[in-house]
């Protein structure tokens, strides 16, 4: 962990809440995979917000496109190695990820940079924030 005075923590590979941060975001992928707004749900804080080119999102206005089906994924892979930080109870990770979506019966293909950020709960680590920006093309993982 940081120090008390917030200093971050860049864990390694080796560090255990490094490796508990990387599962738990290929965990939270696999389950917008599954297209299963319950499940997805569950690793949100109630105050999430997703931020993007097109403005703010809420879990709820997120959240009710997924159970709806106007929104759906099939496939979400993050492509480089996540840049991960941890400030006591708060961590920062940040990677590329490219997905494939349906958003009201159009198809889209993303490639972005990710950054989430965490807060850890009752010994359980959830997100607040999510902020996706568009790769440029070309540019190294």
């Amino acid at each position: 962990m940081g120090d008390i005075f917030g200093t971050p923590r860049n864990g390694s590979e080796g560090d255990p809440v490094h490796m508990q941060l990387i599962v738990l975001a290929k965990d939270w992928a696999d389950a917008i995979v599954c297209n299963d707004a319950s499940r997805i749900g569950g690793f949100m804080a109630d105050e999430w917000v997703i931020v993007s080119e097109s403005g703010v999102s809420t879990r709820e206005q997120f959240l009710s496109l997924v159970e709806s089906g106007e929104l759906t994924h099939s496939a979400m892979t993050t492509i480089s190695r996540p840049r991960i930080h941890v400030y006591g109870d708060t961590a920062v990770w940040t990677g590329r990820v490219t997905n494939t979506a349906l958003y009201r019966g159009q198809r889209f293909d993303a490639d972005e940079w990710t950054t989430d950020v965490f807060v850890k709960r009752n010994g359980h680590w959830l997100c607040v924030l999510s902020h996706i920006t568009p790769a440029t093309p070309g540019q190294d993982p």
